[in-house]
């Protein structure tokens, strides 16, 4: 059993945990991903490392609260167990010989960027760091970005903090300007993926896509993240989940990733009304 270090909530609908998991701990680089099931009868979910303490033996997870699995772990608090944390599972961030980056994360996403972020930092990279978010109020990690990047963008959909628009804007203007990168880095939402990879190709910028949005099972049985890049099969979960950004189909994943929205709305609703007849 895993025990759970720390709880915190970092918005109304996303939290983040510390699992002690010495092994994973030692081991867990960034980008890389974990399985975890919360109980003994929980569906096994892949979720990202976002931060490791090789000392304490403790990996940072951070999730969003969107089905009956992660509702079940959110249940759960400090001082309590998860039934199976395994990993570090997929494949590392490349990330040598970068002097100069931009990563660019949207939503929940930009838990799988801050590691990333902290990587390119420690390693003496010059790091520009684009967030985005639909409103003031999901915003999370601001500061954590703020002390691992030399230059910082946040913005929101509605304007109520930072700056008014999409993490495209900011990007475009610094490539218009001249800006250039070594590499840039893009995790979030697939249609935000999708129009950061336009953006870059259009200046011959090397961009990489993390696929981790359209991981299921994380072995590569299940098929859920398969998908084509340069017109051949990859699965997100065994071949990547970083993969070439100007390459990636994503007409085709956005397609794939709304195949489990209504079984994911009928396990939400499950556990919803298990939760009220427990709580009478």
């Amino acid at each position: 059993m895993y025990r759970i270090l720390k709880k915190k909530s970092l918005n109304p609908t996303v939290t983040l945990m510390e699992i002690e998991a010495p092994f994973v701990a030692r081991k867990a680089r960034a980008g890389q991903f974990i399985i975890l099931r919360a109980d003994e009868r929980g569906e096994r979910i892949p979720l990202t490392v976002a931060g490791t303490n090789k000392e304490t033996g403790a990996v940072t997870i951070i999730f969003q609260i969107v089905g009956g699995a992660t509702m079940t772990l959110n249940s759960l608090n400090e001082g309590d167990c998860v039934a199976d944390f395994v990993g570090p599972l997929g494949n590392p961030t490349e990330v040598e010989g970068i002097q100069k980056a931009c990563v660019v994360g949207g939503g929940v996403g930009c838990a799988i960027a801050l590691p990333i972020v902290r990587e390119l930092h420690e390693m003496g990279c010059n790091v520009t760091s684009i967030v985005g978010f639909r409103n003031k109020d999901l915003v999370i990690l601001e500061d954590e970005f703020k002390a691992a990047s030399d230059k910082f963008v946040m913005m929101t959909d509605d304007g109520s903090y930072g700056e008014k628009g999409n993490v495209t804007v900011p990007l475009k203007a610094m490539l218009e300007a001249g800006e250039t990168f070594d590499k840039v880095i893009t995790i979030g939402p697939l249609v935000m993926m999708k129009f950061v990879a336009l953006a870059t190709k259009e200046y011959n910028i090397p961009t990489i896509a993390s696929m981790n949005p359209i991981m299921i099972d994380g072995t590569g049985m299940c098929g859920g993240c398969r998908l084509t890049v340069g017109g051949e099969t990859k699965f997100a979960c065994v071949d990547g989940p970083d993969f070439d950004a100007h390459l990636i189909d994503y007409d085709e994943a956005m397609k794939r990733s709304r195949t489990y929205q209504e079984f994911e709305a009928k396990a939400r609703e499950r556990h919803c009304n298990l939760f009220k007849k427990e709580v009478r």
